[in-house]
């Protein structure tokens, strides 16, 4: 017996991929979903931070408030830090592209980018010094004399290992580019 209502697993399986009426174009959006790697490593950083805020519960019980607030704000930075490592990336939306590193946010708007294109080349591998070989969606702003900046790359800890996922990614931010360059 079917049921009348959609599943979520089914809302992924339609083949039409219209925005729906409610979307709303200006609101900051990630065109694709965070990696693996990424989502791994905050979630042993909340790990470690309950972890942390237990011990610091004892502390509270058993010892001075001083000590047991030091041990809560290590909790407290801990948990921001895996807070701010699932929000960087990259993010689209009808103003510009934003890239949102861990320290730094940049934002360039559609009418300051010269082109996006993906590109064949050496790439860091996890955000680490070491580079392989790899593609990277690479952004030229206009009027900018300086080597243009990866927002992409298959090798970051959101698209290791997951190519496809990649080239989606990489093909929505250009969509948004060429959708909003021209208006």
């Amino acid at each position: 017996m079917p049921l009348p209502f959609l599943t979520a697993d089914r809302a992924f399986d339609t083949a039409d991929d219209v925005a729906l009426p409610y979307d709303d174009r200006d609101l900051w959006r990630r065109p694709y979903r965070p990696g693996p790697w990424r989502v791994g490593a905050a979630a042993l950083m909340l790990l470690l931070a309950s972890f942390v805020l237990f011990a610091a519960v004892i502390i509270a019980a058993t010892g001075g408030p001083s000590s047991a607030a030091v041990i809560f704000g290590t909790a407290v930075v801990v948990i921001l830090c895996a807070l701010r490592m699932l929000r960087m990336g990259a993010w689209v939306s009808a103003h510009g592209v934003r890239q949102v590193g861990f320290f730094t946010t940049r934002t360039v708007a559609w009418q300051q980018v010269a082109s996006l294109r993906t590109v064949q080349q050496p790439v860091r591998w996890l955000g680490l010094p070491r580079t392989v070989q790899g593609q990277a969606l690479l952004l030229v702003r206009q009027g900018r004399s300086t080597e243009p900046s990866p927002l992409l790359t298959t090798h970051n800890c959101d698209f290791l290992a997951r190519d496809g996922a990649f080239n989606r990614a990489a093909d929505a931010v250009e969509a948004w580019a060429d959708e909003y360059r021209r208006g």
